[in-house]
């Protein structure tokens, strides 16, 4: 599309402003309350949005293809659509009907509407052309600007779960949709090899009866695996655009994380899926998680790490709140949230903030290694420790007085460890102490029943390098310092605020 502007849809001031403008006009009450937002909308939101008309300007051709509708209009109506909660048809017909919207988004009365097919081609151009973020950067640009948010302030940050927008799939299901998409694809390209019209009518035109017993269900799904090493092995034979289409792709790594060879060399379904396997082939980026905190537990989709300003002083009743978010970052859902704090911090600097004084964080994020780069960077990490593993009857880490910078380590009877020995992995670069206490000191040891589980002769222990710290803040939690009244994040939780 070029970026020539459709006639008609050029932003003009809305002619429904005179009405809120002029003191001639009596306005309902119930009108002006209803009518506050779209203005706030015009006045302040939309001029915003047009400080970014170069960039979005940059997502078109400037002069071939069709004259394409204005995007900074289009922004606008996601925006309001997002804030309505409305679906794409929805919010096609408040542009063309809706008074509020056109109010907000500057057009006049006679201006049309589009296709609403047209918002599902702007998000993948905005996500092609790595502006998704592109509002809240000029939300958050706004708020800095007008001290509402602090370039470096307290925050806090948290993560939720995501669903993704697809239906729930058995393994079953999952890999006979994917040798149904695969078979489409080579049909469309007029490819499929005419003996598969029996694979055509077992996968495209057919279904699994409900009725199957488990063990239909079983011989099915080993079929289906068979089926589906047939469709590859043909796929490698073919040209390089036939194995590398994304649907033979998808079909490669489906079986993979399905189907495994048996001592006899046949194929057998495996225990269990990998972390990140696909669940629904329509969207196999969706993983499947599982979270305590959740009504279901467990969740297909994404994880979010959201961050938010921390408001010092106490709300009144019915006051609105002062916190803001101040980044919002997807990662996959399997992934654990020590690395999603450190794209969160990445995400600010990008948008012009600066690392957080002080972070307030659950123990998810709290480990010896988050700790240690918070102090290096001259800033807080607030949140309790996790706890180390449990061992049974014998004492746990936290029982230990550890000392990795002076190498030694005391245990609970009070002896001080006989070795220590400096343990680095090649492949990661991951340090690690391992203190040991020799086999007289543990062997006289009044508490050894406590300390050494049956099968071993002496104690050890292996810590992290910067285990101190963890250690330092488990003491921390002891405290009634630590123990002050909990304040509820936006996630539902209750993180602590010194």
């Amino acid at each position: 599309m070029s970026l020539c502007p459709t006639p008609g849809l050029a932003p003009v001031k809305s002619p429904l402003r005179e009405i809120f403008d002029n003191p001639a006009y009596s306005i309902p009450a119930a009108v002006s309350k209803r009518a506050e937002f779209f203005l706030f909308f015009a006045d302040v939101i939309y001029p915003m949005l047009e400080t970014y008309r170069v960039a979005l300007n940059a997502l078109y051709c400037d002069n071939n293809g069709r004259p394409a509708i204005d995007p900074v209009l289009l922004q606008g109506v996601l925006v309001l659509q997002f804030i309505e909660r409305m679906p794409d048809r929805q919010a096609a017909e408040a542009v063309q009907y809706n008074t509020c919207w056109k109010l907000a988004l500057n057009l006049s009365l006679e201006s049309p509407s589009f296709d609403p097919s047209l918002l599902v081609v702007f998000r993948k151009r905005l996500l092609t052309g790595g502006l998704e973020s592109l509002v809240f950067q000029a939300v958050l640009d706004r708020l800095v600007k007008d001290g509402w948010v602090a370039k470096r302030s307290k925050q806090r940050l948290d993560s939720t779960h995501i669903c993704g927008p697809l239906s729930h799939m058995s393994r079953l299901e999952c890999v006979r949709e994917t040798i149904r998409l695969a078979l489409e694809y080579l049909e469309r390209r007029q490819l499929l090899p005419e003996s598969w019209t029996t694979l055509w009518d077992h996968y495209v035109e057919s279904k699994v009866d409900p009725r199957c017993t488990v063990e239909a269900l079983k011989t099915k799904f080993l079929q289906a695996g068979k089926d589906m090493c047939t469709i590859l092995e043909w796929a490698n034979t073919q040209d390089v655009a036939i194995k590398d289409a994304e649907s033979i792709r998808l079909a490669q790594r489906v079986f993979d994380e399905n189907y495994e060879r048996d001592e006899q060399g046949e194929y057998q379904q495996t225990r269990a899926q990998p972390t990140g396997a696909v669940h629904n082939p329509h969207e196999p980026q969706a993983q499947w998680s599982s979270k305590s905190t959740i009504k279901d537990k467990t969740w297909v989709g994404y994880k979010t790490q959201v961050a938010e300003t921390v408001q010092e002083e106490p709300r009144e009743a019915g006051e609105p709140t002062q916190n803001f978010l101040t980044a919002i970052v997807t990662q996959n859902a399997s992934e654990s949230d020590k690395p999603g704090m450190a794209i969160v911090l990445s995400e600010q600097a990008n948008m012009g903030l600066e690392p957080p004084p002080v972070l307030y964080v659950d123990g998810a994020y709290v480990c010896g290694p988050s700790l240690h780069e918070a102090q290096e960077d001259f800033r807080e990490l607030h949140g309790p420790a996790p706890a180390s593993p449990d061992r049974g009857k014998v004492f746990t880490v936290e029982a230990f007085d550890i000392k990795v910078e002076e190498q030694q380590a005391i245990c609970p009877a009070g002896q001080t460890s006989s070795n220590c020995s400096r343990l680095r992995e090649e492949k990661t670069g991951k340090v690690d102490y391992r203190f040991e206490w020799n086999n007289t000191l543990c062997g006289a040891c009044p508490r050894r029943a406590e300390s050494i589980a049956a099968t071993q002769t002496h104690r050890t222990l292996v810590v992290g390098e910067y285990h101190t710290l963890l250690q330092a803040r488990r003491r921390e939690m002891l405290t009634e310092a630590f123990k002050l009244p909990p304040i509820d994040s936006f996630g539902g939780r209750a993180l602590r605020v010194s």
